[in-house]
């Protein structure tokens, strides 16, 4: 079979997490022995690149053929792309005198860009087989324009991932390619040779990620240096929010972990931490024995390592020519990086050193120069080296139900280094199976904690609010650290709402109530943590004064003492008491939208007119608050704040007092 090229596509969304299906089937075409290449960015910086590593052949070429020695194309790669992009170059720039003394390099540049702006790119098959991954439903757009530019390199596009596997009639409709649905559970694709072993019959989705792949695009996942995987697949329930039955629709109760994290030790070195992404971990037979390899595994209570050397990792991959094309970019990031904290006569011999052999930038460095240039600078980088161990945690990204929570599980749990521990929280009905979870944690040693709470599926806006304020109080009243991520729940499924994020579960909840929570929590990066005057400050010290949050002003809640301090918060507040019954049934109905336009209100009474104009003030309306008075007033506002948890929270502690 001949060697293919494989492309693999991410849509340029930002997501935190990489790419495991993409991975996975990285590691797979590799060992078919294919051709390899992932990308993740803008269309045009793909072809434009594919372009120039065409161009630099034919470029050489010219140099041979008229006999121009000592000249390298590749120093010039940034000059080269903006010319195929625009046509043009820099005037009395050094590029601009090249081309004026090689005038057929000048005839080729321009023919290239030709290609470029007249969509040349396509016209001749350069892959083999394109993938397309997919995540959320609401990277609608960004997704299918994906498709449609894979469609365009290539015949054979496969589509696969979460949105693919959860709306795949409307993928399919919309780019005229069926998705896979679900996982990769063939060991192979028709047509395709048997894996080597070990990996002979490993269905895809058990194959080890190719984390080389990463390496090969510029945009950087926040959560890296991890192994990535799972130790159970799918869930034994049902939730009606959750897309997990149709993702994985059978509980697998154990995949070990153990094989698929030694191939990544011996072909990418050692990864710091653990993320697992079990949808119901709990709800294993088998959970002793997935614990149990987690430890052996590296990653028991307390556990530390030793950052491996990555430069010594990339050489390693370059000698063994596994992915040139990431490790050579890899190599010179991280050479750079290391001389850059060099001085004295080590900089100067060592920055000379990259300098002379093109290792400055990746576009002009090869593969023997850096071999070469690690071979002398290896006792200067190896001296440099991280060597003391720094610790390493095991989370369980999805969460834990806390339903399934009994002493065993907890006290199993915690032998392993584990933080946080993601507990869901779905909604107040269920708090009493929360608060056991919780104290189970903190009696057995566990003390860093984080949910998801849902809010507006079949919730009401003070239910969060009472969920929020649960674990605030059970911070304190058991001395541990909770974290609470509040999710807004949108029906990925539904025709009507799958493309966009505007779903509002009414009546419950309306688009003013979902733009106040999303106001406070984008001052906080989307999580609450533990903290009683802050909370207060920001959801209310009392349902009431939640609800009164709701409905007030956006620039009066983003500027909270500004606007008190100022006197405009109590003048809305008035302006509101003022109100007859019909008036607040207006005024509520206007607010519930969070769409304020002078003119659906201008034929109304005074005080409604009043009222309103309130919520056409920006943030750069209201004045600074003098910061002495500011001072003054948080003291004043934490004296009248709650000191002691709630008498739900300690009633709740109560059930569990005894075991």
């Amino acid at each position: 079979m001949k060697r293919r090229r494989i492309l693999l596509l991410e849509p340029n969304y930002h997501n935190k997490y990489p790419p495991m299906g993409l991975m996975k089937i990285a590691m797979y075409h590799r060992l078919q022995g294919d051709d390899v290449v992932f990308f993740k960015g803008e269309f045009s910086d793909f072809i434009i690149s594919e372009l120039v590593f065409d161009l630099l052949k034919k470029l050489n070429e010219i140099n041979i053929q008229t006999g121009i020695k000592d000249f390298n194309w590749k120093e010039h790669i940034p000059e080269i792309k903006k010319y195929i992009r625009s046509g043009k170059v820099e005037p009395d720039s050094i590029f601009e005198n090249i081309l004026n003394e090689q005038p057929l390099a000048e005839l080729l540049l321009n023919s290239y860009y030709d290609i470029f702006r007249n969509d040349g790119y396509y016209a001749k098959p350069h892959w083999d087989i394109v993938y397309v991954t997919t995540l959320f439903t609401f990277y609608w757009d960004i997704t299918i324009q994906t498709i449609e530019f894979a469609k365009r390199l290539c015949k054979d596009v496969r589509i696969g991932g979460v949105m693919a596997s959860v709306v795949p009639k409307a993928v399919e409709k919309a780019t005229g390619i069926k998705p896979h649905v679900g996982c990769l559970n063939i060991s192979k694709y028709k047509g395709d040779k048997e894996l080597p072993s070990p990996y002979k019959k490993t269905i895809i989705d058990n194959l080890p990620l190719d984390y080389s792949i990463l390496e090969e695009i510029d945009y950087r996942y926040p959560a890296t240096d991890a192994y990535y995987g799972y130790t159970t697949r799918g869930c034994i329930n049902k939730c009606p929010f959750c897309a997990v039955p149709i993702l994985e629709p059978k509980y697998k109760n154990y995949i070990p972990l153990k094989e698929r994290i030694n191939a990544t030790i011996e072909r990418f070195g050692e990864q710091r931490h653990l993320l697992l992404l079990d949808n119901n971990v709990f709800a294993s037979d088998k959970f002793g024995d997935i614990i149990d390899e987690i430890c052996e595994l590296g990653f028991a209570k307390d556990a530390k390592y030793i950052p491996p050397a990555p430069l010594r990792i990339a050489i390693q991959q370059l000698e063994d020519g596994w992915n040139d094309r990431a490790y050579i970019r890899l190599a010179v990031r991280i050479l750079n990086e290391f001389v850059s904290k060099l001085k004295g006569d080590a900089y100067t011999r060592i920055y000379s050193l990259l300098l002379n052999n093109g290792l400055l930038h990746d576009y002009t460095a090869t593969k023997d120069s850096i071999l070469d240039v690690y071979k002398e600078i290896k006792s200067d980088y190896e001296k440099t080296l991280f060597k003391k161990p720094i610790v390493r945690y095991v989370d369980f990204n999805q969460g834990m139900d806390a339903r399934l929570a009994t002493p065993e599980r907890i006290s199993k749990l915690a032998k392993i280094n584990i933080r946080p521990l993601r507990i869901a929280f779905d909604n107040w009905a269920t708090r009493k199976h929360y608060v056991n979870a919780i104290k189970l944690a903190s009696e057995y040693g566990i003390r860093h904690m984080s949910n998801y709470l849902l809010y507006n599926f079949r919730d009401k806006p003070e239910d969060l609010y009472n969920r929020l304020l649960l674990n605030i109080d059970l911070c304190d009243a058991l001395n541990v650290n909770i974290y609470s991520f509040p999710m807004k729940y949108h029906p990925i499924m539904d025709e009507k709402w799958f493309t966009n994020r505007d779903y509002i579960a009414v009546p419950h909840w309306n688009r003013k109530a979902i733009r106040t929570v999303q106001a406070i929590l984008n001052s906080t990066h989307g999580k609450i943590g533990k903290g009683r005057t802050f909370f207060f400050k920001a959801f209310g010290r009392n349902e009431s004064e939640f609800l009164e949050l709701i409905r007030m002003p956006e620039a009066f809640i983003i500027k909270r003492w500004d606007a008190e301090l100022n006197g405009l918060t109590q003048k809305w507040r008035n302006a509101y008491l003022k109100l007859s019954d019909e008036e607040k049934r207006f005024a509520d109905d206007i607010i519930s939208t969070n769409n304020f336009n002078k003119e659906k209100w201008k034929a109304q009474s005074k005080n409604v007119r009043f009222l309103l104009d309130f919520y056409l003030k920006e943030r750069e309306d209201i004045p600074l608050a003098n910061e002495e008075k500011k001072k003054i007033a948080i003291q004043n506002f934490e004296a009248t704040c709650p000191v002691e948890p709630s008498t739900e929270c300690m009633n709740l502690l109560k059930i569990y007092s005894k075991r």
